[in-house]
């Protein structure tokens, strides 16, 4: 099996920057790709940006791009979300996801961490 963890939310003003991590364990050897996925309070789930594990690939939704920059480190199983220029519709709960190789979809989860931008 597969644990997600993620850290490093907090509140911070307009304009100011966080850095997101999240490690995955137990059973990575078949990380096809992960992602940065986010839920504002009645709203649904969007993908925020994702990477893939091998080679080159990434993804960024359009509301983030220019400010969000995602990146990995393999050796430690862990994918990082730099977000710059957050405004209050940054805030949300952010989740990390984790995808496996022939899988179509984000199967395993962390339990998330929250992001607060105040104006």
């Amino acid at each position: 099996q597969v644990q997600v963890a993620e850290s490093g939310g907090g509140l911070v003003q307009a304009g100011g920057s966080l850095k997101l991590s999240c490690t995955a364990s137990g059973s990575t050897v078949r990380t096809a790709a992960m992602a940065w996925f986010r839920q504002a309070p009645g709203k649904e789930r969007e993908l925020v940006a994702s990477i893939r594990w091998v080679g080159k690939g990434s993804y960024y939704a359009d509301s983030v791009k220019g400010r969000f920059t995602i990146s990995r480190e393999i050796t430690k199983n862990t994918i990082y979300l730099q977000m710059n220029s957050l405004n209050p519709d940054d805030t949300a709960t952010y989740y990390c996801g984790l995808q496996r190789i022939g899988g179509d979809s984000y199967n395993f989860w962390g339990q998330g961490t929250q992001v607060t931008v105040s104006s």
